[in-house]
């Protein structure tokens, strides 16, 4: 009986083990298989990435997937990308020089993976730019600005040059610099001023939300509830909504005749979107690459939709536009170096 247990582990074991997979790269400079990049910034970053390669002839690939679990694994993502980064052999085969940026997007996950040459020298510097170029952009749900920002930022460190100034004099450094500087107070006055224009906005839902209730049938002062007893008086998919942060409810009770009123409060940004049956914001999407498009002909992308209050499921299929020829040259494969696990990782 126990060599008949020891078996069916040892062939669940690898079943699992060899449910185990990656995805295949469709070029070695970026793989947005998660569709997180218009055309038009997708071709900027790969920009960057073709001329790093041709000037100073470094492997730097941008990888965008859905979750971790669509290619069998669970698990923290730097096993993942150590293995992706080795399954692809990002890099050059004797210099062991490649970097990878994974972006596991409903995983909410990240990583800078580099190869096996850096050691561990470069984990510090690369945790740096994961905390202050990409996650603060990736918590506002800003991906094409984090990655892009990332890309600068690990170019920079492996170089000493920002993208476009290889070649630059002292001088030209000086005046890019000067231009980074002011694109850069131009977001931070933008960060800065946007709190202060949806401040009145803020302030009036704040004022709205505590102003006194009056009771429409006796005239009686209404009591808001709090979140313990405003469940009771509320519906299964509002309840949701408040577990989804998608929607805050206020719920007003007459202490005289028990009349209820209930209020709903949209989120200012929520990830959800209202169902189609039900009618709650509680439904999530998850986007697939059925077929991804090339320089000749358009993809397909399928969005699986659930709503998690009535459960109703459904699915679209969007077209993907061609991508733009000057990317044709984007083909070709890596060189098959390999990585040690060294990098830095963030989630959001």
């Amino acid at each position: 009986m126990k060599h008949i247990v020891l078996a069916l582990f040892i062939g669940m074991t690898s079943i699992s083990v060899q449910a185990q997979t990656y995805p295949d790269y469709t070029e070695t400079y970026v793989n947005d298989f998660a569709d997180l990049l218009p055309d038009a910034d997708e071709e900027r970053i790969r920009a960057k990435l073709k001329e790093l390669r041709e000037e100073r002839d470094i492997e730097f690939t941008v990888v965008t997937i859905g979750l971790m679990s669509d290619y069998g694994y669970v698990g923290e993502i730097e096993p993942f990308a150590t293995g992706l980064f080795n399954f692809w052999g990002v890099g050059n085969a004797e210099r062991n020089d490649g970097v990878m940026m994974l972006v596991s997007r409903f995983d909410r996950k990240m990583r800078i993976e580099v190869g096996s040459v850096y050691g561990t020298a470069k984990n510090a510097p690369m945790q740096e730019i994961v905390d202050e170029a990409i996650l603060p952009r990736f918590k506002r749900d800003n991906y094409v600005t984090g990655i892009e920002s990332g890309v600068d930022a690990v170019i920079y460190d492996l170089t000493g040059s920002f993208p476009g100034e290889y070649d630059a004099n002292l001088a030209q450094k000086v005046m890019n610099r000067g231009r980074n500087l002011l694109e850069w107070l131009g977001g931070w006055i933008f960060v800065i001023l946007a709190p202060l224009l949806t401040l009145p906005l803020q302030a009036y839902r704040r004022w709205s939300r505590n102003k006194p209730r009056i009771c429409p049938n006796d005239g009686t002062r209404m009591v808001r509830l709090d979140e313990g007893w405003d469940d009771k008086h509320l519906q299964k998919g509002q309840i949701t909504e408040e577990e989804l942060k998608s929607v805050d409810y206020d719920v007003w009770e007459c202490p005289k005749c028990d009349h209820v009123t209930v209020e709903a409060y949209k989120a200012w940004f929520s990830r959800y979107s209202a169902c189609r049956t039900c009618g709650y914001r509680t439904v999530e999407g998850e986007t697939e690459i059925l077929e991804a498009a090339t320089t000749s002909s358009t993809g397909r992308k399928r969005i699986d939709y659930h709503c998690l209050n009535c459960d109703e499921r459904w699915h679209v299929i969007k077209t993907i536009p061609r991508k733009s020829s000057s990317s044709s040259s984007s083909s070709g494969s890596f060189g098959g170096g390999s990585s040690s696990g060294g990098g830095a990782s963030g989630s959001w």
